[in-house]
């Protein structure tokens, strides 16, 4: 059985534009503390491999010191690495892949045609491919083992679910082809689980740390084991700031609001609040003052609705106006006030050809 470590999409030298210019430089430093992170992990649970399937540096130049960093905490597996360089790392003259003196314990694959590594005290075969330009065709097509008698894993950054994606498309026929035991992909930012096609078990852990607001909750890696005809994945959480978007409806307090439905915890995470619903215009820069300190980073977003006086249209020249006059004048109005204001809400709607919520 060999247990292995399957990462993807560490993105590191990010530019993290949206933060400041100081807390952007601790993230790019919290990126480099990971290394170390993946590299203890590996340690800790015994692993024979740990896969990379591209993209660990976001562009082909990245700060020496990330280098560095990098190859300190590869050096430091006890694991043999492998690393199939992606569409933000991939394999060039200048590239990082040649020039950095990289541990004797990690295999770099620099062709975009895929080759291999026999591992025979694990008695098995690691194959993998380059992306050598920024875009890649389809790297897996016609692909197949040529030894079944090994336990057979390939490393490969590519896109398995946008059919004729520039970032090397890859099919589930194709994995189901290649006679693989385990495919570990990269590429995709949110974690897939495992997957099955044909024989060939294949997955992808998503980035291994959120850059944005499209990277939301908790990133990790894969940590797996492969036997004969067994393959099991257990998703392992990394540590790492958070991003989160949290909805609220402001109301006539759009403090109480938001602080009614945070967590205890949010110091070390950065969030996005979104005010909605019909209200006065909140006053987000006081609210921002507020509540800023309470995160790492913080974005108030007022998507509210502005409330209107619904019986000030009632004097107008207008079919609404006539509408709104009739309710006005009815009796039931002063008996049910509120249901007089919701039968002119949603009138109005009908009017204007909206939609109005009735709760």
């Amino acid at each position: 059985m060999i247990r292995f470590l399957h990462a993807a999409d560490l993105h590191l030298d990010s530019p993290f534009q949206a933060l400041s210019p100081e807390k952007a430089k601790a993230r790019r430093q919290e990126q480099r503390q990971l290394l170390q992170d993946l590299a203890d992990l590996c340690n800790d649970e015994g692993c024979d491999l740990l896969l990379l399937p591209g993209d660990l540096l976001d562009a082909e130049a990245a700060w020496q010191d990330t280098v560095d960093a990098l190859c300190r905490a590869l050096g430091a597996c006890r694991a043999r690495v492998f690393i199939a360089p992606g569409n933000h790392d991939f394999y060039a003259p200048g590239s990082p892949y040649r020039r950095a003196p990289w541990p004797e314990n990690v295999h770099i694959f620099t062709s975009n045609v895929p080759s291999s590594v026999v591992l025979e005290d694990l008695g098995a075969e690691v194959w993998g491919a380059a992306f050598t330009a920024r875009t890649a065709p389809a790297l897996l097509e016609g692909f197949q083992i040529r030894d079944r008698g090994l336990l057979n894993l390939m490393v490969l950054h590519g896109d398995a679910e946008t059919a004729g994606s520039p970032y090397n498309p890859i099919t589930p026929a194709q994995i189901a082809a290649s006679g693989l035991d385990y495919l570990a992909l990269g590429h995709i930012h949110a974690a897939s689980g495992l997957r099955r096609a044909g024989e060939t078990a294949y997955a992808w852990p998503g980035c291994a740390m959120g850059r944005g607001f499209d990277e939301l909750g908790e990133k990790g890696v894969y940590l797996g084991t492969l036997a004969p005809g067994d393959c099991r994945i257990e998703f392992r959480p990394l540590p790492g700031r958070r991003y989160e978007i949290v909805s609220v409806e402001a109301g006539e307090d759009p403090l109480a609001a938001v602080e009614a439905v945070l967590p205890p915890e949010t110091g070390a995470d950065i969030y996005r609040i979104r005010l909605t619903g019909a209200c006065t215009p909140p006053d987000t820069r006081a609210l921002y003052e507020a509540l800023a300190g309470r995160f790492f980073g913080l974005t108030i977003r007022d998507e509210t609705a502005r409330r209107r006086e619904l019986w000030a249209e009632r004097g107008e020249d207008s079919l609404k106006a006539l509408f709104l006059q009739a309710l006005y004048d009815h009796p039931k109005r002063q008996e049910d006030p509120a249901l007089a204001e919701l039968a002119a809400a949603v009138g109005m709607a009908a009017l204007e050809g909206r939609e109005v919520p009735l709760d």
